[in-house]
């Protein structure tokens, strides 16, 4: 019993506890939690659908023209203040928090301060970080107006893809961006799992990979930055998915940046 009120006395709340439930936040319903999913990483398979069709049912002229296109959005200049891309953002972002569903829990809120800078390390990684969208700028849940999520660089070569998630507040994940933007007075959202994390992860349990990732954490106490620790439970089961396990698919993903594998959930592309 003492051993019981112990451990039940270590989780209660402090004052400045609080809870953002994303279905409470922003009333949705599954159209619209459907169509954010989709348009936030629907890219992806257009992108791959419509160069194996073009590939396939076209004449190579085609194929070549729709290749073209695809690279002019690879280098199209992107707004950072669209308006259109923002109200698109927040409503990918609210939508998404109240279709998965998801929970935010802050410890104590009041420990952020507005005008600083943070370094939000986030784990797992799992097949998407979904959970990063409780967190983002467009959201609102967090009392911090200026907010990056460092994301792998192939994001930013990707046709679509690059448009929607800068607009989402992503930023390559690099060494020197990571200062630039903590000097500027931006909070990161680090994942440093990354690659590897997504290459061990398994089936109905949670992986972390931190034992060697001491990078952004040195980074973090040069700039002066408070390290905020953050955890996703349960985002393991957002999406299924296959992936092989082999020595050249480690090697293959950290060449290319990501991990090639195979992920799925209602309609095909949107989480179950």
């Amino acid at each position: 019993m003492a051993e019981d009120k112990a451990e039940t006395q270590a989780f209660t709340p402090g004052p400045g506890y609080r809870q953002f439930k994303g279905r409470d936040e922003f009333p949705s319903n599954i159209l619209h939690g459907t169509l954010a999913c989709a348009i936030w990483i629907g890219s992806m398979h257009f992108n791959v659908s419509l160069l194996l069709f073009s590939f396939l049912f076209l004449p190579f002229s085609k194929f070549l023209l729709v290749v073209g296109v695809l690279l002019i959005f690879v280098v199209l200049p992107i707004d950072h203040n669209s308006k259109f891309g923002l109200r698109l953002a927040r409503y990918i972002c609210q939508h998404m928090s109240s279709y998965f569903p998801a929970t935010l829990h802050v410890e104590d809120i009041n420990d952020f301060h507005p005008g600083r800078a943070y370094v939000l390390g986030y784990a797992p990684h799992s097949v998407l970080p979904i959970g990063v969208v409780t967190l983002a700028e467009r959201t609102g849940f967090m009392p911090l107006p200026k907010l990056k999520c460092l994301t792998s660089s192939p994001v930013f070569y990707t046709p679509f893809l690059r448009h929607i998630w800068t607009w989402l507040g992503a930023s390559p994940a690099t060494r020197k961006n990571f200062c630039s933007l903590l000097e500027a007075g931006y909070t990161c959202i680090v994942v440093p799992g990354g690659v590897q994390e997504t290459f061990l992860m398994r089936h109905d349990s949670e992986v972390a990979f931190l034992k060697s990732r001491r990078g952004f954490v040195r980074i973090a106490i040069e700039k002066g930055c408070p390290l905020v620790p953050v955890f996703a439970f349960g985002q393991s089961y957002a999406f299924k998915w296959w992936k092989p396990r082999s020595k050249f698919l480690l090697q293959l993903s950290r060449a290319i940046k990501f991990v090639p594998m195979l992920f799925w959930g209602s309609f095909g592309c949107t989480a179950h």
